[in-house]
């Protein structure tokens, strides 16, 4: 099947929800999930990993460029997000309100944690799209589901060890960075493989009503362009 120039409608539904669950995410972070009282989780573990699915599904079905479009989109909508959020937090607020503290713990963030989820965000969702691609021309689109979980193994790895690292490197014990980052990646990893149909169903959907399954034969893997 060919590549359409132009996207279509389903395209643009499906990008609308990848970056709201990527914008949701973000403002869900600062969310502290207690798992059985031993393990402690970021309550975005609970939506964030839905943007992998969702960028295995814009790779497996509209190929590789198409997919770094949304990755971008998804990074400038979030970039974009955390500076109104920043800019609103700075605005002189009047004496009677009482909510500014409790506005700046929700949506308020520190360099170093925005620099830790752009960098890892974009090096999880790219390695991730990537590895799928280029997975998918060597085995000529067959057993999707080993292709999901490999790149989201590679994907979530790169984006977990970056986020937790650039977040929390010492600021704490290094054994419980560690273990955040270890408790994490497993949940994420799980995450993909028990909504492994859900792709499959997806997917398949998709191509039938697009009547397009890309190919990424010969293409430069550039992240930028061209």
């Amino acid at each position: 099947m060919n590549e359409k120039k132009n996207v279509s409608q389903l395209f643009v539904i499906i990008a609308v929800v990848y970056v709201t669950c990527l914008l949701l995410s973000n403002l869900v972070a600062g969310k502290m999930w207690a798992v059985s009282g031993i393990i402690t989780l970021p309550a975005a573990v609970v939506l964030f990993p839905i943007t992998y699915i969702f960028g295995d599904i814009f790779t497996e079905v509209y190929g590789f460029k198409k997919a770094r479009m949304i990755i971008w989109l998804g990074f400038i909508c979030s970039f974009f997000a955390v500076a109104v959020y920043l800019i609103t937090i700075a605005l002189p607020h009047p004496s009677f309100w009482e909510g500014q503290s409790s506005y700046e713990t929700v949506l308020g963030t520190t360099p170093r944690v925005a620099a830790a989820s752009f960098i890892g965000y974009l090096f999880g969702e790219f390695s991730n799209s990537m590895l799928l691609s280029r997975l998918k021309v060597r085995m000529n689109g067959k057993k999707l589901w080993v292709r999901t979980i490999l790149s989201t193994l590679v994907g979530e790895g790169f984006d977990s060890v970056i986020f937790i690292m650039i977040s929390f490197w010492g600021t704490m014990d290094n054994s419980v960075v560690l273990s955040m980052i270890v408790y994490q990646y497993l949940f994420k990893v799980c995450y993909e493989i028990i909504f492994t149909p859900v792709t499959y169903g997806v997917v398949g959907w998709l191509k039938n009503k697009e009547g397009i399954d890309i190919y990424d034969h010969n293409i430069r893997y550039n992240l930028i362009g061209a």
